[in-house]
Order: C-alpha cells, then structure tokens, then sequence
C-alpha cells in the first residue's frame, strides 16, 4: 500500500473516532436541555459518523491495485461514499424540520441551559478543529471521499455556532420559539449542502471533465511540450477519485520515425505528470492527413 493511501486510511479512521465522541458531547447536551436545536445539531453529527464510516471502507476500496476485473483500478468507489453521505444529509434534514415542526406547536423551556450550551461549543471547537485537518490533508492527497467529510464537518461547524447563538438567545430572552426556528434554518442549510454534494459526486460517477482552470493548465502544457509535433486534437479528460485521466490525439509528420514520435509522447507524459500530479495520459499518435481543421497547432 503506499503511503499516501496509508495515510487516508488512518485520517478516515480518526475522522469515526472524532465523530462518535462529538455525538456523545452534543447527545449528553440535548438530554440536559431539551433544545429541539441542539437536537438538530446532534442529528447532525450522526451523519457525520456514518459518512466517516462510508469514506473509510471507499478508501479501503479505491487503494486496491487494478485488475483484470478493473483495469482502471478502483478510485471510483469515493464517490458512492460521497453520493451516500449527501443523501444521509437530505435524511437528516426532513427529520430536522419534522422536530422542528412539532416543538414550534409547543414551545419549551431548556434546563441546565449552561452546562449544555458549554457542551455544543466544546463540540463545535473539536469538530472545527478536525475539519480543517482533514480538509487539508484530504486536498493533499487528492481524496474526494476525505474533503467531502471535511467540508460536510465545516458544514456541521457552522451550524453549531447558529445553534449556539439561537439557543443563547432564546435561553436568555424567554423567546423558546427561538428553538425551533433555529433548529429549522440548521435543517435547510444542510439541505442545500447535501443537494450540492449529490450533485458533485454524481458528476463524478458520470465520468464529468476535470474543472475548466485544469483543463486549462492541460492545454498549456500540452502547447508549451509540442515541439516536432503538428497539433494536437480531440483533448479529454475526467477524473476518477484521486486521479485524473487525459487522452488526446497527437499529429506528427508523415515522415517522423516512430522512435521520435514516441519521445514526444514521452516529454508530453512528463511534463502534463508534473503539471497535474496523479493524472494519467494516453497519447494517440496520428500522421498529418489526420490533421483536423481547428486543431492546436504547433
């Protein structure tokens, strides 16, 4: 296994650990108050759990080597991670705003609001703290499965804060309609999260092309490496996972040895490897009668 997805496998495992003490915090605070908010908020971090539970076996998915079975390996199973902890988030939500509902009809008062509000904050700083981590080391080895948790954890973050400020509010105003009202914008903010996430792992599974500033850094190294070759045509590219594919037809003289050719190819690989780390190129070598009116010529 190497190192890098050494490395995910240990982040996703602590990102189960993070989850379950969060929950146990913020459950702990709900009992003490009764806030319909904070309930919400600790619905919340169960999600967080499951979906840390998702990208923990999608990673121990995606590091098997390719096979016969899969010659393109198996990066592509972060994405169902990502797909299921989106529409854990659209559960969550309904559930969310059926609470929410049914505490605007009967607003009540919070007990030992103190010692609960401490505890959502005491979550909120462990869960901030995590997310961040996660956020950056998930980027740094280019794994959607982490930076989906860890954006997801920003989510929970931000709704933990609203919770703190609509509870404080509500506590020290006697307004205990704030509760619900407050419980009900946690709801459709991860709502419109979770909708988004859906949206950008199904992109993913669809084979979608990599976002336009790489396609654009890929067209820049392909036209600054292009020297003994015509043009080049027909550019695609997607991602899978961690990784990025890149395939491309390559016209060169009729007269060019196949041994030159091949060391185009080879400077092309190298240079597009260095530009965009992980990504992976097929060159389709093509003689100059396949040269196509708007290619990018040389």
């Amino acid at each position: 296994m190497k190192a890098q997805d050494a490395r995910s496998l240990g982040l996703a495992r602590w990102s189960v650990a993070v989850g379950l003490g969060v929950f146990g915090i913020k459950w702990l605070a709900w009992e003490l108050t009764g806030s319909v908010a904070i309930y919400s908020d600790a619905l919340e971090s169960i999600v967080n759990i499951v979906a840390a539970v998702g990208a923990l076996v999608a990673l121990a998915v995606a590091v098997r080597p390719a096979d016969a079975t899969h010659p393109f390996g198996h990066t592509k199973a972060e994405y169902f991670s990502a797909v299921a902890e989106g529409a854990l988030i659209l559960f969550a939500a309904f559930e969310m705003l059926r609470a929410a509902w049914a505490r605007f009809l009967n607003p009540q008062p919070f007990t030992e609001p103190a010692l609960g509000l401490g505890l959502v904050a005491l979550a909120g700083a462990i869960t901030a703290g995590w997310a961040f981590l996660l956020l950056a080391q998930g980027r740094r080895v280019r794994s959607p499965a982490l930076v989906a948790d860890a954006q997801h954890l920003l989510t929970d973050v931000a709704s933990t804060v609203g919770v703190l400020f609509g509870a404080g509010l509500a506590w020290r105003l006697g307004w205990w309609w704030l509760d619900p009202l407050v419980a009900a914008g946690v709801a459709l903010n991860i709502l419109v999260v979770g909708l988004r996430l859906v949206r950008r792992s199904v992109g993913g599974l669809m084979d979608e092309a990599l976002p336009p500033d790489q396609v654009e850094r890929i067209q820049r190294t392909i036209a600054a490496n292009l020297d003994g070759a015509l043009e080049y045509h027909d550019l695609r590219t997607r991602a899978s996972g961690p990784r990025a594919f890149v395939e491309f037809h390559l016209v060169v003289p009729a007269a060019m040895t196949v041994e030159e050719a091949h060391a185009i190819t080879d400077r092309l690989e190298r240079a597009l490897a260095e530009a965009l780390p992980g990504a992976e190129t097929v060159i389709h070598v093509e003689p100059e009668s396949e040269a196509k009116h708007g290619g990018f010529r040389a």
